[in-house]
């Protein structure tokens, strides 16, 4: 256990993407009571994603995919991530129609091998793309529309809110990753995910979980609250384009994971795991204390 979370203070890592600073608002700025104080680090999520395979941090946001990877030190929590329904990343390329669908032996710009994205990519490519894709380059995430729309790539897997504006590159999407995932499963789409270090003991990560609740909770009951946060961080996003990102990622899983979130997880990790993506899970790896 760290010496920050001995002191009662808990060192967090998460994005600066609307729907993390909706979500922790309340719990950053101190209005849960009893709750404990935070030592907050933004990073996109392949950043967070390497910190937690380095045990680095007490609470963060990682991808679902790193989970086979971290949780021996770390447990998922079951609140605060994202999951849900007509919310999966896109496959993007500059040409629409017939000419643009055939990605066989092509480039394809993702924004990390250890995210969510690219597992539901490589899925969707094993049942689509008998041939195979060709080489993957991995870009930071704002960088990938451009690639494609200049021709660097062939086309890019996205995610966040460039659902949103992809358009405004003249961009035209292949594919969606979601709607593959939820019309063969069934099953809502995981992207990220809460984990906790389990050295901090059952007791500190219940009240954590209870926590992200209430955080939740709060900013539900008063969105105006958490707009000032919201909008320092994001990036110079348009406000529209916040709240459409809000609207979207946070839902009831958000709230709770649930039998169908939980369903969810062990779906698309099982899967990955037969295709050779990711190691396999223990019979016991997701349970919360």
């Amino acid at each position: 256990m760290s010496s920050e979370a001995l002191n009662g203070t808990l060192r967090m890592a998460y994005s600066p993407c609307p729907n993390d600073t909706f979500v922790f608002d309340a719990w950053a700025h101190g209005r849960i009571p009893g709750a404990p104080a935070l030592d907050v680090t933004f990073a996109d999520i392949d950043v967070t994603n390497a910190m937690a395979e380095r045990g680095e941090l007490d609470v963060l946001k990682v991808s679902y995919a790193v989970l086979p990877y971290v949780l021996d030190t770390y447990t998922l929590l079951p609140c605060g991530g994202a999951l849900g329904r007509g919310c999966g990343p896109l496959v993007l390329t500059r040409e629409p129609g017939p000419d643009g669908l055939d990605l066989t032996g092509r480039t394809v710009a993702v924004p990390s091998e250890r995210s969510t994205a690219y597992l539901l990519f490589r899925l969707w490519a094993a049942d689509t793309l008998p041939g195979g894709v060709g080489e993957i380059v991995v870009l930071p995430f704002h960088e990938i529309m451009p690639a494609v729309r200049d021709g660097k790539v062939d086309a890019g897997l996205v995610i966040h809110e460039a659902r949103f504006t992809y358009q405004n590159y003249g961009l035209h999407k292949l594919a969606d990753m979601g709607e593959h995932w939820e019309g063969t499963t069934g099953l809502p789409i995981p992207l990220g995910a809460i984990i906790a270090k389990r050295a901090l003991g059952e007791e500190t990560l219940t009240r954590i979980a209870e926590t992200i609740r209430a955080s939740v909770r709060a900013a539900w009951d008063d969105p105006e609250v958490s707009r000032p946060y919201v909008l320092e961080h994001a990036q110079e996003m348009d406000p529209a384009v916040a709240d459409q990102h809000i609207g979207l990622y946070v839902n009831e899983f958000t709230a709770d994971l649930g039998e169908d979130g939980y369903a969810a997880v062990r779906g698309l990790l099982t899967r990955a795991a037969a295709e050779g993506l990711v190691p396999p899970l223990g019979p016991n790896a997701l349970d919360f204390p």
